[in-house]
């Protein structure tokens, strides 16, 4: 989609849409909006309230203006979030995707908000990330012909008009909108993508795509470097499973600032294809387990971002992958294992799989990288999703200053962040009387705390971790889908971290 912005319109698109906040200027803007459209001001402005995600839509009967077809107004509510304001845009282009022609407009002159900068850039990029979103199809399997959106086609354009002084804002933040918006429609279809076609081996194929395309470097390690390498617990979980485990490192550097010391962050994202439980093997809700590799995707997806944005870091992403399967080679609980750090583990409940992997990713990254920064981002307990619902990830970190910028990207994002405690009281539960540490504490009490916990023993010693349980965010119910489907949790949330620490 192309991208351009205009201080006025000369010629019309067919379809022009007016975001309008909730405030004392609306009727101001509507009777604007009521003189172009060339119909009476009271039509408007008795019938439209700007309420979060309200849609007026309008046929145009102005004979100076013929080429203008159509207008939509969108309620954006009287003080929404930038989460909101693309929600907004993204169901209005889910609703309206087959009508929606190839050049639409985007008119923030009249939207009834202060013309501040950092408003313009939030509607901006709201507004291309969610337009674009919201063609996004979700039946990749599907034998049937698709649809041929016009919004997506090669000559599809998107114009944008806004202030002189804010043209270049708003053409930068809609460009960067598109960006994430393009990742985030591929990290969607990993996802929602069946574990029998998004193996491990698929998910490093697309690592290695991804970053010949954008500029970052991929090694993927097969079954047999990674017995080399010594990731037992990666190795043991896959032990049940037909399909071969990967273990994925990806690193990012730009070039222009390669002889600069720049901000080193290491990301672990769990990668589990599929997970059936193991012999503690799960009795609900199963068919839901292809997304067990959402902390995985997020990762790839940020990896990609950062590169695109071009973003001043040192950014490696660690991506330990396997399905957890039942056979009868399967690992059993009671079984002790050994790890990538030398300790022992005794596998309490091999549903516990996810802390497993992690372990041997995020030993791996601080003995190998020693970044500045380390996170994981994991579906990692039902617990989590008990404690927080779906609204939000449970945070965990040994570093307030890090949990409070986590905290601050997730307020600016609306990917919602709750801290949690890391307390050592909760160690215990993690104590085994035949091996160095224990997988799972056989209590239904405390379990992402626990986790955590479990985690915190192998980033030996490092004072800037943070744990993301998003079991409860990575998979999830929406109008966009008539079943559970891929959220994408964690790319917006983690580039925006990135770029107010890239800003300094």
């Amino acid at each position: 989609m192309l991208i351009q912005t205009a201080n006025s319109f000369g010629t019309y698109p067919p379809v022009l849409i007016f975001p309008l906040f909730q405030n004392e200027t609306l009727t101001n803007a509507l009777s604007k909006i009521a003189a172009l459209c060339g119909i009476d001001a009271t039509l408007l402005t008795t019938g439209f309230k700007a309420e979060l995600k309200e849609m007026h839509q309008i046929y145009v009967v102005n004979r100076r203006k013929p080429e203008l077809k159509k207008v939509y107004l969108l309620g954006l509510g009287a003080n929404p979030s930038s989460a909101e304001i693309l929600d907004v845009f993204r169901s209005f282009a889910h609703r309206n995707k087959t009508t929606l022609p190839s050049s639409i407009g985007l008119d923030l002159l009249t939207t009834n908000a202060t013309q501040r900068k950092e408003t313009i850039k939030t509607v901006a990029e709201a507004a291309a990330n969610g337009i674009l979103l919201g063609h996004y199809n979700i039946g990749q399997y599907k034998t049937n012909a698709k649809t041929p959106y016009a919004l997506l086609s090669e000559e599809a354009s998107l114009t944008i008009i806004t202030g002189k002084q804010f043209t270049e804002t708003a053409n930068n933040a809609a460009r960067k909108g598109l960006d994430i918006a393009q990742t985030q429609m591929y990290i969607f279809h990993l996802v929602n993508g069946s574990s029998n076609h998004v193996t491990p081996t698929h998910i490093g194929e697309c690592a290695i795509e991804s970053g010949a395309r954008h500029g970052f470097q991929v090694t993927v390690y097969d079954k047999i470097q990674i017995q080399t390498l010594g990731l037992h617990a990666l190795l043991a979980v896959n032990r049940g499973s037909e399909t071969p485990p990967t273990f994925i490192v990806m690193e990012y550097q730009p070039k222009q600032h390669s002889n600069k010391t720049l901000p080193k962050i290491g990301l672990v994202g769990k990668g589990i294809t599929f997970d059936t439980g193991g012999l503690s093997i799960k009795t609900a809700n199963m068919q839901y387990m292809k997304s067990d590799m959402g902390g995985a995707a997020a990762v790839l997806g940020i990896m990609e971002v950062a590169a695109k944005l071009q973003l001043p870091l040192h950014l490696i992403g660690i991506i330990p992958s396997t399905e957890n399967s039942v056979d009868a080679t399967a690992i059993k609980p009671s079984d002790v294992i050994n790890s990538y750090s030398g300790k022992t583990i005794e596998v309490d409940n091999t549903d516990a799989e996810g802390r497993l992997i992690l372990a041997d990713g995020l030993t791996y990254l601080k003995r190998n990288f020693n970044p500045d920064v380390m996170i994981d981002l994991a579906t990692l307990t039902g617990n989590c999703v008990m404690a927080l619902g779906y609204k939000a990830a449970g945070l965990f970190c040994n570093s307030q200053a890090l949990a409070d910028k986590l905290l601050q990207s997730a307020g600016a994002t609306g990917e919602r962040l709750w801290q949690l405690p890391l307390w050592d009281a909760y160690k215990k539960e993690t104590q085994s009387d035949v091996a160095d540490i224990k997988n799972h504490s056989g209590s239904p009490l405390a379990g992402a705390i626990v986790a955590a916990k479990f985690l915190e023993a192998f980033i030996e010693n490092h004072t800037a971790w943070a744990h993301l349980d998003i079991a409860g965010t990575a998979f999830g119910d929406s109008e966009y889908s008539n079943a559970k489907s891929a959220t994408g949790y964690g790319i917006r949330l983690l580039t925006h971290y990135l770029e107010q620490l890239a800003a300094g």
